[in-house]
């Protein structure tokens, strides 16, 4: 941390937040409690049970409903009991869009309200953790949701000003009343805020921070969208059901349908379902480049965590935006093999113990060694993870694999075309059986590799084409055959998902309270022995070939050489494995319907085409760390 923030710090608590590091003279029997560190972690001296608990409205800049008034946003409140005399804590910040409906975490938990409405029950462990520690824990209702004034926005720009109202009200910018209409000053806390959450939640931290927003210190962002498009399509590709965009502004919001009506006819007009192009609706909703929020805006440090496996928010989500961050960004990232999941239900000891030092670190000036640590974890298999200096490898090399006509996927050009048909097909049926000939896919091994080779980044595909028709999917999956122990990331149930099995029994993270069990199912890897996994793919509407907002359809039989990069990931190849490259039409495991699943209707069916391939135009590159044991 800087001399300037360290000062900053330093001048916004009063003399009375000392803080007590482990060996310093004990405290009188009737001193209040203090904030203490020992071994570079904040340590639970707070009372849970006697914690404040508060509400209140805060103005927003916005009137998202079109009612003729600024949208409140309700901020619900815990917090140590001593900073209401004297003592001034920092916030983790907690927006969701889940209050309501489907709920909160992988528990699916809602709050719970007094006679006085405050919350008696937050979801999550962020409470029942941080609170002992010093922290004041604030669940943002979205505006559109659950409390709060307005209409979902589904990532849009009120999704992302709602919070950032609160931030600014934390840092005295802003206003905020109680039940009485009354202003009220959040006099309780340092200013000093991070933004925590899973999925829409984790998308909405990366979007305030977009804002360049003074406080907001830290944000961890959980399997975040950071592309409202992305959410939904797959460059020009369609992967969630048409009418997506209403359906999740719907399915968050409990209000009578009347009320947001207007708004969600005009996400229906302006999103674009038919053709899957990229305009100014989806424009908004980039936090990338977008205009409401952009990552070179960043000032707060990130510490991400990505599954890349996970296919409601692909692993692009991260990599893309983690690419544009500035350099001054402080930051540290989780790298895994699950798929769309919050680490807290998979590694918990691990995650606890890190996310604990990072916020203390961040927003309490605690002397730890978190930035120290190597900046990223890494994910390679089941219970085998590794470190490394940044993400993805620096070791990492470009190396380009072309496909053979006798079925071989090697380091030179080949010659001659082979063809098949653009249908909707799982990735299943196409990367089973490689040698069993298909007309609905390609398939191209490698000889069996001599040692261990790792994937690190974004790989690239070009295919040199020709269509019969004037539109077609291009997919392409990279697989990894070879029987192994393995994620299994696909396997949906009533105890397993996203890679994440239930293991039986309970942790408890913090103190409970009659209404708030600081205690959570346990969970562990979920895998299975296979003969063969996809590693990552990649589609691509051909009429999107120059532009994600503009299709151009093609010349039937007119060769075409298209490049495009497939999702990213981070992936262990062990040796005597084979690399395999499977050429196919429209992926069916995109077509994703309302529960996040595969298969979805009313989505993208294939447009039937013939596609004939030029082998000799055709290639995959691949960012490899040892890459050149692979002939």
């Amino acid at each position: 941390m800087s001399n300037s923030r360290r000062r900053e710090f330093l001048a916004a608590v009063t003399l009375t937040t000392a803080l007590v590091v482990a060996g310093a003279p004990a405290a009188s029997a009737t001193a209040k409690p203090k904030i203490k560190v020992s071994g570079g972690l904040t340590q639970p001296v707070f009372s849970y049970e006697n914690a404040i608990r508060e509400h209140v409205q805060v103005q927003s800049s916005i009137d998202s409903d079109g009612d003729g008034k600024k949208d409140l946003v309700r901020v619900d409140i815990i917090r140590p009991k001593e900073s209401g005399s004297g003592l001034k804590v920092p916030v983790i910040m907690q927006e969701s869009p889940y209050y309501d409906n489907p709920g909160v975490g992988f528990e699916v938990e809602h709050k719970k309200y007094d006679a006085n409405g405050n919350v008696t029950k937050f979801p999550m462990y962020y409470d029942n953790y941080f609170v002992p520690r010093g922290y004041a824990f604030v669940s943002v209702d979205m505006i559109g949701t659950r409390l709060s004034d307005g209409c979902p926005a589904s990532y849009g720009t009120s999704d992302v000003l709602g919070g950032k109202a609160v931030v600014d009200w934390l840092n005295g910018r802003a206003t905020a009343y109680d039940d009485k209409g009354d202003p009220v000053k959040a006099s309780w806390t340092t200013g000093h805020t991070a933004m925590i959450g899973h999925s829409y939640e984790g998308g909405l931290a990366a979007g305030v921070a977009g804002t360049g927003v003074e406080g907001l210190k830290t944000i961890v962002p959980l399997a975040a969208y950071t592309s409202g498009y992305e959410n939904g399509h797959v460059n020009g590709v369609l992967t969630w059901f048409k009418g997506g965009a209403r359906w999740q502004s719907e399915h968050v919001d409990k209000d009578p349908a009347e009320k947001c009506e207007a708004v969600r006819q005009r996400m229906d007009a302006e999103s674009d379902d038919e053709t899957g192009n990229y305009n100014a609706y989806w424009d908004e909703r980039n936090y990338r480049t977008g205009p409401i929020s952009k990552a070179r805006n960043i000032r707060a440090s990130v510490f991400s965590v990505m599954g890349m496996q996970d296919r409601n928010v692909v692993g692009s989500q991260f990599s893309q935006w983690w690419a544009k961050l500035p350099r001054t960004v402080q930051r540290k990232a989780w790298v895994t093999q699950y798929g769309h999941l919050d680490p807290f239900w998979a590694r918990r000891d691990v995650w606890l113990n890190t996310l604990n030092k990072w916020f203390d670190h961040e927003l309490m000036d605690v002397a730890n060694d978190i930035m120290r640590q190597p900046r990223v974890d890494v994910q390679l298999g089941p219970n085998r993870w590794i470190t490394q200096t940044d993400w993805p490898a620096r070791a990492a090399r470009t190396t380009t694999f072309r496909p053979q006509q006798d079925g071989s996927l090697g380091r030179t050009p080949s010659s001659g075309t082979s063809s098949y048909l653009d249908t909707a097909e799982t990735e299943i049926a196409m990367a089973a059986d490689p040698a069993t000939s298909n007309p609905h896919r390609l398939a191209f091994l490698t000889s069996p590799l001599k040692s261990t080779t790792r994937l690190s980044g974004t790989p690239s595909v070009s295919l040199k084409i020709k269509l019969d028709k004037p539109a077609a999917n291009l997919g392409v999956l990279l697989v990894d055959y070879g029987t192994d122990t393995r994620i299994n990331y696909r396997e949906t149930t009533a105890t397993a998902s996203q890679g994440l099995k239930l293991l039986g029994g309970e942790d408890c993270v913090g103190p409970s309270t009659a209404d708030d069990d600081g205690c959570y199912l346990r969970g562990g890897d979920n895998t299975a022995i296979s003969g063969f996994n996809v590693v990552t793919r990649g589609i691509l509407d051909a009429q999107n070939r120059k532009s994600l907002s503009r299709q151009a359809p093609l010349t039937p039989g007119k060769s075409y050489q298209i490049t495009w990069s497939m999702l990213p990931q981070d992936y262990e190849f062990k040796a005597g494995h084979r690399l395999g490259l499977v050429l196919t039409g429209t992926n069916d495991d995109f077509n994703l319907d309302e529960t996040g699943n595969g298969t979805g209707t009313d989505v993208e069916p294939g447009t039937g085409a013939r596609v004939t391939v030029d082998l000799a135009g055709t290639s995959i590159s691949l960012p490899l760390v040892n890459g050149t044991s692979i002939k």
